[in-house]
């Protein structure tokens, strides 16, 4: 059983810088984030240098170092700092107070680099070496063995620290009338709180349904269409949340500590270790970026991170056969019960896990097509997130279709995604 327990945020006592990152002047206000972080780096000598990692589809990543000389590019990394600016009016979509005390929960437990501070539109964390996931190396071996060792042990090892859950910003509500919900008040914060309680009533929040209940009360309702959608999003959360908030699986009351968000890039590959033998069969793994951190169900952090095998392309054919997820979760099952402190094989647990899995093959289409319908009103940054939200929640339809048996009924083919997750 997961530990777990309401306990005071694990980021109350660390550092607060008053400065903001601005991407129109970027190395400017990341240097003096830097300064205000590292002081001693302005007039000691070595350049202080930023590597832009990626703008993601949501932030902005910088890596800082300072070249000092006669240090090597090992020595070097140790004392660089990761600047991580959030993606703008993301706040709609990401509890950042949730965040930052995930973040450092987790580096409590050695599960994350340390946190260093926060400032006011992002994070400084100390770097860990290594390469970032490609979608590809998701289905290699080596890999997907070391990711479900890892997510094992967040399963096992982390405490369920329940935080007050918060809401939309008042200046990006829309109008929050809901026929299904019976929610008449605009900008209700009480009302949306109480939604969120009551979605999947007596599990601990945040939870994936409690985020998907805010993310749906944030989409914009100025239309008729956009009306409908978002009445029709009610009602089969409300429908999915009824299904499978209570199925019987892994942790306290059926939620352990999760990623959520386990997609190629914030998969870690590390370096193997310095004079190691020959090298392992299995990677060694880290995981990055805890913004969509939460008590959730096991199966659903499962269920999402095989999704992630087909990339940000949406690719069916590459998603992990029946044999493939059975390995993973005999791997997973491993890790979890030796954290546990229990080891050994459970065939009859894994294959509920895997039957469990499956079950939930579609929420993560849900979760995500909400997400990514919100993004496409607020974000500056260059990708499709219409295309995205309608290859996501079609996942969601196929799957709903295939379990309901109306897609057999009206005669139509069955969908290439659900075609790869029967094959054996």
């Amino acid at each position: 059983m997961s530990p777990s327990a309401t306990q005071p945020s694990p980021s109350a006592g660390f550092r607060r810088i008053p400065l903001s990152y601005n991407n129109a002047e970027s190395e400017t206000s990341a240097l003096r984030l830097i300064y205000a972080l590292c002081p001693g780096w302005e007039n000691e000598e070595g350049e202080v240098m930023f590597e832009r990692f990626t703008d993601g589809i949501t932030n902005t990543l910088l890596k800082a170092t300072k070249k000092r000389p006669g240090l090597n590019e090992v020595q070097i990394d140790e004392e660089a700092v990761l600047l991580r600016a959030y993606g703008h009016n993301t706040d709609i979509l990401i509890d950042r107070e949730k965040e930052a005390t995930s973040h450092a929960l987790l580096s409590e437990h050695q599960l994350a680099p340390h946190l260093l501070a926060r400032f006011q539109n992002g994070l400084l964390y100390r770097f860990i070496r290594g390469r970032a996931c490609a979608s590809s190396d998701l289905s290699r071996e080596a890999v997907w063995r070391g990711v479900a060792r890892k997510l094992g042990q967040w399963h096992a090892c982390l405490p369920i620290v329940s935080t007050a859950p918060s809401v939309v910003p008042q200046e990006n509500d829309q109008s929050l009338s809901l026929s299904t919900s019976g929610l008449k008040d605009k900008n209700s914060d009480n009302a949306v709180l109480e939604m969120m309680a009551n979605i999947a009533p007596g599990k601990a929040q945040p939870n994936p349904w409690s985020v998907m209940q805010k993310w749906i009360l944030a989409l914009p309702a100025n239309t008729q269409t956009e009306r409908e959608r978002k009445e029709t999003l009610q009602r089969e959360l409300e429908r999915t949340s009824t299904e499978l908030y209570k199925v019987p699986t892994l942790g306290e009351d059926g939620l352990v500590f999760s990623h959520c968000d386990l997609l190629s890039g914030n998969v870690i590959i590390e370096p193997p270790a310095s004079g190691a033998g020959l090298p392992d069969t299995v990677e060694t793994i880290s995981f990055v970026d805890y913004e969509y951190a939460t008590p959730s169900p096991a199966v659903f952090d499962i269920a999402n991170h095989f999704a992630e095998w087909g990339g940000l392309e949406c690719d069916y054919n590459v998603l992990p056969t029946r044999s493939q997820r059975k390995e993973f979760l005999g791997e997973y099952f491993r890790s979890y019960s030796t954290h546990l402190g229990s080891p050994g094989d459970d065939e009859e647990e894994i294959q509920r896990l895997f039957d469990q899995v499956d079950l939930f093959r579609g929420v993560p289409g849900l979760y995500w097509g909400i997400w990514a319908l919100i993004q496409a009103t607020i974000s500056q940054i260059d990708f499709d997130y219409a295309k995205y939200a309608e290859n996501r929640l079609g996942e969601y339809w196929a799957w709903r279709a295939e379990t309901d048996g109306s897609r057999e009924k009206a005669g139509k083919e069955k969908p290439l995604r659900e075609r790869r997750w029967a094959e054996a």
